[in-house]
């Protein structure tokens, strides 16, 4: 509320920017810490000044402010009261304070002290609720990723397997077609040779014939056997020009095939 910010700065230090610890104050009015100021005047030689109107203290007398710090004590007192009370988001350890704020960079929930103090002030703070809202729909959407990402794994295996699947029926198919093809050759070539088995038992079949005719005219006499083997044409024209069928020697051999 309005009212608490307002006590919450009235009980701020404005050089640690946290709740007083043991406030005191100067001859302008403005109050400090108590270490705060002393180390703020440390090792200086020129005359003392408030840090936050600049006006120059003629005596370093720190005036300790009871009223303040009782103050304090009973706003810490009502803060930690009000966060049990409404079962709230936790207590600020360090300030007592309700974790009503949390810090982006440093992903913990802090109180308005901690806010405004030098570990934060440069930080990034939402509201805890808002931070809290935020996680739930971050967290619902990464499970709605989740969930499309098994979708789409599930996709890509299921056009895996069928591919596979096309590919093997596809591999089958041409082995058959191969493997036809292997037998239809297979049976070409085992009937070439039965066709030329066939023609060279028929030419042996032949020459066998034809051996076993000569066999046979050998065992004639030679008048026969000449006659025989010497053809009809040139019978004719040995009785043309010697008025006889019969063979001149010269060409017996010849007819025959031997040397005489």
């Amino acid at each position: 509320s309005h009212s608490g910010l307002l006590l919450l700065e009235e009980a701020t230090c404005p050089i640690c920017l946290e709740y007083f610890t043991e406030p005191v104050t100067l001859e302008c009015g403005h109050n400090f810490c108590r270490a705060c100021i002393s180390q703020c005047w440390e090792g200086s030689d020129t005359a003392a000044s408030c840090p936050q109107c600049r006006e120059t203290v003629q005596q370093r007398n720190l005036r300790p402010n009871r009223q303040l710090a009782n103050v304090l004590e009973i706003a810490k007192r009502l803060s930690l009261q009000k966060a049990k009370g409404t079962g709230g988001d936790g207590v600020c350890g360090e300030h007592q304070e309700a974790l009503k704020l949390f810090c982006e960079e440093d992903q913990t929930p802090i109180c308005v002290v901690c806010d405004r103090s030098r570990a934060h002030r440069a930080h990034t703070v939402v509201p805890i609720q808002e931070a809290a809202q935020e996680y739930k729909v971050g967290n619902s959407t990464g499970e709605g990723n989740s969930q499309e990402y098994l979708k789409q794994i599930q996709t890509e295996r299921q056009k895996i397997v069928s591919e596979f699947q096309q590919l093997r029926e596809f591999l089958e198919e041409q082995e058959r077609l191969l493997l036809a093809q292997l037998e239809k050759l297979d049976e070409e070539i085992v009937r070439i040779q039965n066709e030329n088995v066939s023609k060279l038992s028929e030419e042996i079949s032949r020459l066998s014939e034809l051996i076993s005719e000569m066999e046979g005219k050998c065992q004639k006499p030679a008048s026969e056997f000449l006659q025989s083997v010497v053809s009809p044409r040139k019978q004719l024209c040995y009785q043309r020009l010697w008025g006889s069928s019969k063979v001149p020697r010269r060409d017996l051999g010849t007819e025959v095939g031997i040397s005489l």
